[in-house]
């Protein structure tokens, strides 16, 4: 018995390695990808070489131009690390509320967090507010702000509707939510014509002129929500039985929600703040993971987080190449790109119903 259970284990952890390595090659891929193309090519050797030099102090730079390390260090290494930890948290929190929703559709903006993020970024941007001594945080701050705003409203209208917070219930009120905010979004933007351009840009989703500012502002967010969230993977497992089975297993299960709702919007709230609104990464990713892992929400999570900020740093890198030397929002091309694959995926999974049937 004993040993059947560590054959178990050890095929368990040699699944997850088979998965883990390609998607952590993919991630450093990416990775130099992005911070080496663009209006400048810096080739990926160099790229190597000024990263090692830098992190281990080793190689000889001497053959590199000064300007490349400036480049790469300063413009676009800062804006790479940051479209990965906002892909990663948007994964995450995504593959997380479907666990919990028992949707495979749902995502962090199902509870209304992101259309409350993007409200209070808004308000931010037309009321030309400037913080004295936090300038490039205050639209970060206020988006922070609104997103916990707007999970205590929601969960304390749920509470009030349905003492036992039904997912149901949490997903009809975020809709209800989402539709509210996105109504006083549109009504700002109409009323703020001389900082229109910046609010329609920001809503679409951009890392243009994001630094290292951003990454730091954002890091502890990151890591604390998607640390809580691996960390009750066991419990969403529960979930995904059912509510009343993950009672029975002993599952607190309102506390459990509870917790997990504030940690998707710790994440979907910190993205919104750093980078807009970025449609279909929570949605998409995690869909296209569970292809691949199957059910169990510990490789799902893990997983989500490497192919999430791999999917947001290629993106980002599409989307400032692919008219340079103009730039496309991110959002733009996220759902461009979401919807096709979704529609392919929908498609092939209906004809593969039909055809079982």
């Amino acid at each position: 018995m004993i040993g059947q259970k560590a054959a178990m284990k050890k095929e368990k952890a040699g699944g997850m390695l088979f998965l883990l390595l390609p998607a952590s090659l993919l991630l450093i891929a990416a990775f130099i990808l992005s911070v080496s193309v663009g209006s400048v090519r810096i080739p990926p050797s160099q790229t190597v070489r000024l990263l090692f030099h830098r992190l281990f102090g080793t190689g000889n730079i001497d053959d590199i131009p000064p300007n490349t390390a400036v480049i790469l260090f300063n413009a676009r290494m800062p804006r790479a690390v940051l479209a990965g930890m906002v892909g990663a948290a948007l994964s995450v929190a995504g593959a997380a509320m479907q666990g919990l929703l028992k949707n495979p559709l749902a995502d962090g903006s199902t509870l209304g967090i992101t259309s409350g993020g993007a409200l209070g970024a808004v308000m931010f941007i037309v009321s030309g507010i400037q913080l004295p001594f936090f300038q490039e945080g205050g639209l970060a701050l206020m988006s922070i702000l609104f997103s916990f705003l707007s999970l205590l409203l929601i969960l304390a209208f749920t509470s009030r509707v349905d003492a036992g917070l039904s997912t149901q219930t949490i997903i009809l009120t975020g809709v209800i939510f989402s539709m509210l905010t996105s109504s006083l979004t549109s009504l700002l933007v109409t009323l703020s014509s001389d900082s229109l351009k910046q609010v329609v840009f920001w809503s679409m989703g951009s890392f243009s002129g994001r630094g290292w500012t951003h990454v730091l502002l954002m890091l502890p967010f990151f890591l604390a929500g998607t640390a809580v969230l691996l960390l009750i993977c066991r419990e969403l497992d529960a979930f995904s039985l059912g509510e009343e089975q993950a009672r029975y297993l002993g599952v607190n299960t309102r506390k459990i929600k509870l917790l997990i709702l504030a940690m998707v919007s710790v994440l979907v709230g910190i993205s919104v703040a750093v980078s807009g609104t970025i449609g279909f990464v929570g949605l998409l990713i995690p869909h296209i993971t569970r292809m691949l892992t199957g059910p169990g929400h510990k490789k799902l999570l893990i997983l989500s987080t490497l192919l999430g900020a791999s999917f947001l740093m290629l993106t980002d890198l599409l989307a400032r190449t692919i008219m340079s030397p103009a730039e496309l929002p991110i959002g733009v091309v996220t759902s461009l790109i979401g919807a096709v694959l979704f529609i392919y995926i929908f498609y092939n999974q209906t004809n593969k119903n039909t055809k079982e049937f």
